[in-house]
């Protein structure tokens, strides 16, 4: 039986976003106290599951996820989205029969064109990526795969250069900072944590030169990137950064 995965308010970028950038992701917003929710559940597992990886399921309690439910509307439950590449493609509301919801799976699963851009991003090498840009310009996971690859070969300049066409996100961000910073990565695909160790130093003297140097203002900011939203130093430093411009 597949094991769904539990969506919170917190985790709705990377739990429903970033997968639907690969399959469709079924999100179904329940409650404890919901007696169809709790008829609804099984079965769209029990589907889902037949479904062998191409659409995925996710959980979302909505007692405990308000944001989320006023990001899908919700005005009564069980209610079940389908996201596909960050866009809500198809919808019910209400405890269905099986055959119902197994016709709603099916409209969700790739065709034969789908799924052989699925096999060209699980291969991952550089023809494969180019491929799928090549049919599908802009894609998200491939752009980033791409210059992530690149970053990894010592081909900044590529990399930045594939990042340009497509719309900034957290993941480009990150990427191009990589790629212009030239920190070295560990074999998780994250900053290597010993490249940040005395980062500070370095920051600081960045500071002094921000206003005035275009340059020495991006690496400070690429170096936030670097540590992350959850290093206690990068909302400092922010702070310091906008009183040193403004």
């Amino acid at each position: 039986m597949v094991d769904a995965t539990d969506a919170t308010d917190a985790t709705f970028a990377t739990e429903i976003l970033e997968r639907s950038d690969r399959v469709p992701v079924i999100v179904d917003l329940w409650a404890p106290w919901c007696g169809p929710c709790r008829t609804l559940g099984p079965i769209l597992e029990k589907v889902v599951d037949e479904a062998d990886g191409e659409v995925e399921l996710v959980k979302v309690n909505t007692d405990e996820n308000p944001g989320l439910s006023q990001t899908f509307q919700v005005q009564g439950i069980p209610a079940v989205h389908a996201v596909f590449q960050r866009k809500v493609v198809a919808s019910f509301v209400g405890a269905q029969p099986e055959a119902r919801v197994r016709e709603f799976v099916a409209a969700l699963r790739p065709t034969e064109a789908e799924r052989e851009m699925v096999a060209l991003l699980d291969a991952g090498d550089e023809l494969s990526l180019l491929k799928v840009l090549e049919l599908e310009p802009g894609h998200p996971e491939a752009t980033v795969a791409l210059a992530d690859l690149y970053v990894g070969e010592g081909r900044p300049d590529d990399a930045l250069a594939v990042l340009a066409k497509v719309p900034e996100t957290a993941e480009t961000r990150r990427v191009a900072a990589l790629a212009r910073t030239g920190a070295p990565v560990a074999e998780t695909g994250e900053v290597d944590e010993g490249a940040l160790a005395d980062v500070e130093g370095k920051l600081d003297d960045l500071l002094t030169r921000a206003k005035d140097d275009d340059a020495a203002r991006q690496e400070f900011l690429d170096l936030l990137e670097l540590m992350g939203a959850d290093d206690p130093r990068t909302a400092t430093y922010r702070k310091a950064l906008t009183r040193q411009l403004f």
